[in-house]
């Protein structure tokens, strides 16, 4: 058991010390600009796990064969599409088919938004391949968690922190500066590979 919570808490530290200033945590600034908070967590906390699940167990044999640019392209211009979306003004749709309709629309769409950007944004990056490296040194479902953990607190702080300062400016401040950050994103994701 002593070797489980070892490969826990190591998984967990390397994975949330490398999230500190990663993308994914400002795209997660970005969403919070967005969406509530609880479907930006949902898909925060889904793509964690299948991402540390893919980088645990499938490893260095699905990193050497991913072509990395074409990821980074394809995702940063999935990135700028965000930053178009965020600048639209959804609110009349939401009117027309009802309150309740249109809250559960959009949860899921932002559940699915959110899930959707933190693994384009998270694949390929450093703590993806941290869980490569320990994953395959020591067990793997420790492993597992620890690095799914390590990342959620680290992009749930960056939520946290963005929902505070974000519900004290105005929604259409908040709309122009999540845009900025997709577009940012996406811009450094396209011309890193260029």
């Amino acid at each position: 058991m002593e070797g489980s919570l070892e490969a826990f808490l190591v998984a967990f530290g390397v994975v949330f010390v490398a999230e500190f200033g990663d993308k994914t945590q400002l795209l997660t600034l970005g969403l919070a600009a967005r969406y509530r908070a609880l479907p930006v967590l949902l898909g925060l906390v889904l793509g964690a796990a299948l991402l540390n699940a893919l980088s645990v167990t499938v490893g260095a044999l699905l990193g050497a064969r991913l072509p990395t640019e074409l990821v980074n392209i394809v995702a940063g211009l999935l990135f700028i599409g965000f930053a178009v979306w965020t600048l639209r003004d959804r609110d009349d749709e939401d009117d027309l088919e009802g309150p309740d309709v249109g809250a559960r629309r959009g949860f899921v769409a932002a559940a699915v938004t959110s899930f959707t950007a933190f693994v384009l944004a998270e694949l390929g990056d450093k703590s993806m391949l941290a869980a490569f490296a320990l994953g395959a040194r020591q067990s793997p479902l420790w492993t597992w968690a620890g690095a799914a953990g390590g990342m959620i607190v680290g992009d749930g702080l960056a939520l946290l922190a963005g929902r505070t300062v974000l519900t004290r400016l105005p929604e259409r401040v908040v709309r122009l500066g999540g845009a900025a950050v997709f577009a940012l994103i996406g811009l450094v994701l396209i011309v890193g590979e260029l």
